[in-house]
């Protein structure tokens, strides 16, 4: 088997150069940082957590404990890490960021399969790796460097990737208030519940938009560019410049009937599914900068959204990403350019668990080639599967956007079960079996 080549000591890069090493591969792992900073860390260990400290919960009858059952199954680096290092969080994993970033490096340093090269990663050297025919695994996060990513949106056709995440709001499709909320495409173009309607009439616009406007905002970080594709502006800054801006543009409700009314709303705010099974709806076009906290208040005085479950927030942050449906196929590899994998948070995952998991599944994939195996696809019911359907569902008509492991991405239960305790109960149970037997394999 050629050298492995893993660009990116974080979260991911560090998981697949473990995973690859201890399986008896050879592996250069390439971290810029040493001679060269950036605007988020402070050191230069691996795995350096910049932001939260927590790795999510503990409970394995959570979607997060399960991925971590997943991932400590399939040789994880971190999670076991983390627990040694851990620090009182409640039901979260949280660790102390030095100690648990120390030992992970210490880990990777001593490992004899891996050779660390601190320097700044360019295009040329991934040419040169690739036509040499060695595998490149580029796990270079949000800030990967400019020249990098120009390289890497040429090789996804410009259009495939994002330099700035401007994400809507998701939320659970089972606690929609369906009395309330219509299917109907815009003149009934399309397949009748190609989109669901929030009617509002013009006292709940009124409310909305007043309390919209006034809504505290996240501040922006000081590497951030505050400027925005106009197609990504966020709707307080629209409201804020007058108070019909959004009832004439991202909420108009030109081609609909509200069945209730059978008149046309005062304005509307659609939802478009998230994936193919329908258990998740996209809030379409309400990018947002409101903290979570005010704009959980806000969202919730959408009709029909008053007891939505939101499982992703909206976010306007810079951020770097690939369209994988379109890009990748599901094991994380370039369609266009064989032997170049993506991992980690450059996938469309977002958190750090979920980029650790990224990293371990590629380093399995690449396991799997050196003994002459194909790819193997974790099953649909696993917390594995259900953030590989996610990169790999391109069929739906959706914006792509980061999504971390939640209860929506799972598949609901043959038959459906109602109750929503024992609904959860049992897709952990099938994500648990599914995995279980995928392991057999």
């Amino acid at each position: 088997m050629p050298m492995i080549h893993i660009v990116g000591g974080g979260m991911a890069g560090s998981e697949c150069a473990h995973i690859c090493a201890t399986n008896g591969l050879k592996v250069t792992l390439y971290e810029m940082r040493g001679p060269h900073e950036t605007p988020a860390h402070k050191t230069i260990h691996f795995a350096e957590l910049v932001c939260s400290n927590s790795f999510k919960s503990q409970d394995p009858a959570t979607p997060a404990g399960q991925l971590k059952a997943e991932m400590r199954a399939l040789g994880s680096l971190l999670i076991p890490t983390a627990e040694t290092h851990s620090v009182p969080g409640g039901s979260a994993l949280c660790v102390d960021r030095d100690n648990f970033a120390a030992a992970i490096t210490a880990q990777i340093e001593q490992n004899p399969n891996i050779s660390i090269r601190r320097e700044l990663f360019t295009p040329q050297m991934a040419e040169d790796i690739l036509a040499q025919g060695e595998p490149l695994v580029l796990a270079t996060g949000p800030l990967t460097s400019e020249a990098l990513g120009q390289w890497l949106a040429e090789q996804t056709g410009q259009e495939h990737l994002y330099f700035y995440d401007a994400v809507s709001p998701t939320v659970e499709a089972t606690t929609l208030n369906r009395d309330i909320i219509f299917a109907q495409s815009r003149y009934d173009k399309g397949e009748g519940d190609d989109y669901l309607n929030c009617p509002f009439n013009m006292e709940e616009y009124d409310a909305f938009i007043t309390a919209l406007v006034a809504a505290e905002r996240v501040p922006l970080k000081d590497f951030e560019d505050p400027k925005y594709f106009e197609g990504c502006k966020p709707i307080e800054e629209i409201a804020a410049k007058g108070h019909d801006s959004l009832r004439f543009g991202n909420f108009k409700p030109v081609g609909l009937r509200d069945p209730r009314t059978d008149r046309r709303p005062w304005a509307a705010l659609q939802l478009r599914p998230e994936n193919r099974e329908k258990t998740l709806y996209s809030l379409v076009a309400c990018q947002t900068r409101m903290k979570w906290g005010p704009q959980l208040e806000v969202l919730r005085m959408v009709p029909g959204l008053e007891n939505a479950e939101f499982v992703r927030m909206g976010v306007i942050h810079r951020n770097t990403y690939i369209e994988s449906p379109k890009a990748l196929h599901p094991w994380l590899e370039f369609r266009t350019r064989p032997n170049l994998f993506i991992a980690g948070q450059l996938t469309g995952v977002e958190g750090y668990v979920e980029s650790a998991a990224m990293g371990i599944y590629v380093a399995h994939t690449l396991i799997r080639r050196s003994r002459g195996l194909e790819p193997s696809i974790p099953p649909r019911a696993s917390a594995y599967g259900s953030l590989i359907s996610h990169l790999s569902d391109a069929e739906t008509d959706r914006e792509f956007a980061p999504m971390n492991i939640n209860w929506g991405l799972f598949p609901d239960p043959v038959p459906f079960i109602k109750n929503k305790g024992e609904r959860k109960v049992a897709k952990i149970s099938a994500a648990q079996s599914a995995f279980d037997d995928w392991q057999l394999q």
